[in-house]
């Protein structure tokens, strides 16, 4: 644990003598955090933080929030920055290798990502053998677990080569995926990777492009793509990278692990929230709904929500809202929707809950999943791709933690512990008998 020290905090039993001192380690940035590894060992007691909440579960080097201030760093950038500046490419050398590259390294790792683009041929007939009508995520997780039958030359997770194959391999070939997933389930045939396109316009055009004319990628919706995947990129230790994490520390190759992470956002509590929001907006209709819709969201026994606003760790603006916001209407001004019944409709819903004491005083501010359903609605992607789409872009953050975990001398298995609220010893009463 490289953490600092920073003082210590003592427990106390009531009702005995045992007390201990739990030490305090102070990170780079953010709050200080109480070491009880030994809490068990020395009062024989555990801590109990459903959701974890108030647990840190890890070390790590590569993201950094600050939920009060609306602050999003990935490696010390802020994403504001990398959003406007950098390409989804270098932020991901950046989340890999914790710094950004020079010239010669952006090329290298660039090329290095186009060459990995190919999925196995085989795999072509693995498709097959999903139903026409299956759900993208279902595809995705039974497709990206399926190749490390493919890929089995570099699954040895004790070498740092093969660690750095296997990387390189699904931040390539995930998109490569996920626009064969769409393919299939509309009926088209699969168009393969071209490696003279940058990242987020070799996916549109697999995903976009058919075989009998040619097509050619919008520069400005390439540019809007790869600022979403940016945005996407990492998110501290959520459901999902907790889950990459945690099937990590088993041993399990990384296909499986970035499988079991595609598992995970699938829920719709965590990777489903921006088509929520467009059902949403669905529902209320017209603006001259939202009055109403904001009386049912206020009243506790309605169980309606407003969606795409507030977040699990936000407690201020989500900073990619305000770049999301930004692309959104590059990307309506680039397809010539001037009035988008949608975005008139998000925009008046959000001015009404940011000026409302109820929203205001519970700090429920615009997310990033707001905005990013309009865009991608906007750019034609059906619902059931959007968190698909979460998926291509995660991928990235996944796997730099899972490397930075598998790298980390102190990783352990994870084993959380529970409170047993169930039946003491009991003895066995035989089947005749009951």
């Amino acid at each position: 644990m490289s953490g600092t020290a920073n003082g210590s905090v003592t427990i106390s039993l009531d009702g005995t003598n045992q007390t201990m001192k739990l030490p305090l380690l102070a990170g780079s940035i953010g709050p200080s955090v109480a070491d009880i590894r030994k809490l068990y060992g020395s009062l024989g007691i555990f801590t109990f933080d459903p959701g974890y909440g108030e647990t840190a579960s890890c070390e790590s080097k590569i993201t950094y929030i600050d939920g009060d201030e609306g602050v999003l760093l990935y490696r010390g950038y802020p994403i504001e920055a990398l959003a406007e500046h950098a390409s989804f490419i270098e932020v991901a050398y950046l989340l890999l290798n914790g710094e950004l590259p020079n010239a010669t390294e952006l090329s290298e790792f660039d090329m290095s990502v186009r060459h990995h683009t190919m999925l196995h041929e085989q795999l072509r007939r693995f498709f097959e053998g999903f139903r026409r009508d299956a759900h993208p995520m279902a595809v995705m997780c039974g497709v990206v677990g399926a190749l490390s039958a493919f890929y089995h030359d570099s699954l040895d997770i004790t070498n740092p080569e093969h660690r750095t194959i296997s990387a390189f391999r699904l931040i390539a070939k995930v998109p490569t995926i996920a626009a064969w997933a769409y393919k299939y389930a509309v009926g088209q045939p699969f168009m393969y990777p071209r490696n003279d396109l940058a990242y987020a316009e070799n996916f549109l055009y697999m995903m976009n492009a058919v075989p009998a004319e040619p097509y050619k990628v919008n520069p400005i919706l390439a540019r809007a793509m790869d600022r979403i995947l940016t945005l996407h990129a990492d998110h501290e230790q959520n459901a999902s990278t907790s889950t990459v994490r945690l099937a990590g520390s088993t041993g399990a190759n990384p296909f499986a692990c970035i499988a079991a992470g595609i598992a995970s956002l699938w829920g719709p509590a965590h990777g489903g929230a921006n088509e929520a929001v467009l059902k949403m907006l669905g529902e209320i209709g017209h603006v001259s709904a939202i009055p109403d819709f904001i009386g049912k969201v206020k009243d506790r026994n309605s169980n309606v929500r407003l969606m795409g606003f507030g977040h699990r760790v936000y407690k201020n603006y989500d900073p990619r809202a305000k770049i999301m916001q930004r692309t959104c209407y590059e990307v309506l001004d680039e397809l010539g929707i001037k009035d988008d019944p949608l975005l008139d409709l998000a925009m008046a819903l959000e001015k009404i809950a940011l000026e409302d004491d109820y929203f205001v005083s519970r700090k429920l501010y615009p997310n990033v999943d707001f905005y990013s359903g309009i865009i991608l609605k906007a750019m034609g992607f059906p619902t059931s791709m959007f968190t698909v789409l979460f998926a291509v872009a995660r991928t990235v953050g996944w796997i730099s933690q899972w490397k930075e975990m598998i790298e980390d001398p102190s990783q352990r298995l994870g084993r959380p512990r529970q409170l047993y609220t169930g039946p003491t010893q009991r003895n066995y009463v035989p089947l005749a008998a009951r």
